[in-house]
């Protein structure tokens, strides 16, 4: 039976935590493991952040990328049309149709693009052809390992000498071997920006990245002040906040549009309007080696 999109468990001896190696090290880890079930399969790469709505549209488009992937030597990245001026995502400029199966619908990929600034994400809107890059890619072993072959060769001799492992007790100390000498890297930058023979499927399906608080939002209840809460909170004259409370209580006075969170021992403090700059904090404090227990 092919493997298609199957999630491998977690083994023991192999993790090292707060030193991520990013998405393109963990994808040729999955496609190893993936081979070593059978060379001939295709997998998908799906995100675990992500709400997604309309199942059946969801699942139909992951069959007919499989299909497509398992006949056609293409790299497959799930585009979403965006409904909103968004600058919290990278976008993927669409090109010609190359195909449309059971409504789903195929196009080649022009380009991938950075993470936009307002003007631009409004252009991008306006434009109807720009879509959010979901972060979720379909395509055969066959064809990813050829793809890392030619533009991060370290990965593709990795992916092959864990492929050949997996499942003897030489797999965990070849990948702890190799784990702090591999490249941080992610996936978009290692291949998806190089490679020529990649095809965007339109997601037609409901899609939400809550990788971020101002995301989460939209999926929690609002006060009659515009006030998202989860936990305990008291607020006076405050709008348009979202708190999220922890084992305590948190009260807000006269503030708004703030994102407040306490959790693990930490306690978040940021403008609603700077809320993509908690992952700069974040690498800030790793960097110091003072947070390990918050990060």
């Amino acid at each position: 039976m092919r493997a298609e999109g199957q999630r491998p468990a977690c083994r023991p001896g192999i993790s090292s935590a707060n030193r991520g190696r990013d998405t393109a090290a963990a994808i040729a880890l999955g496609a190893a493991i993936v081979k070593s079930r059978d060379p001939g399969a295709a997998f998908c790469v799906l995100t675990a952040d992500h709400i997604i709505g309309d199942l059946d549209v969801f699942q139909a488009t992951l069959r007919e990328s499989l299909t497509m992937a398992l006949k056609q030597e293409v790299l497959i990245t799930i585009g979403i049309q965006p409904a909103d001026v968004s600058t919290g995502y990278g976008y993927i400029e669409a090109g010609p149709e190359v195909g449309k199966f059971s409504g789903i619908v195929f196009q080649r990929a022009a380009r991938f693009v950075e993470k936009p600034d307002k003007t631009q994400a409004k252009q991008y809107l306006e434009s109807g052809n720009y879509f959010w890059n979901s972060g979720m890619f379909v395509w055969s072993v066959a064809s990813v390992e050829k793809a890392l072959g030619k533009h991060r060769p370290v990965l593709a001799d990795l992916l092959n000498r864990l492929a050949t492992a997996f499942g003897t007790d030489r797999f965990d100390a070849l990948v702890a071997g190799a784990y702090e000498k591999l490249e941080k890297i992610s996936i978009d930058y290692a291949l998806m920006e190089k490679a020529d023979n990649i095809v965007m499927v339109k997601g037609a399906f409901r899609w939400d990245d809550v990788g971020s608080w101002p995301a989460l939002e939209a999926h929690l209840h609002k006060d009659s002040n515009g006030n998202t809460v989860l936990g305990d909170c008291q607020a006076l004259d405050s709008s348009d906040n979202i708190v999220i409370s922890e084992d305590r209580l948190t009260a807000l006075i006269g503030v708004k549009d703030l994102i407040v969170v306490h959790a693990d021992g930490a306690t978040l403090v940021c403008s609603r309007a700077r809320a993509q700059e908690v992952k700069e904090m974040v690498h800030r404090l790793r960097a110091t080696g003072r947070y390990g227990k918050v990060l």
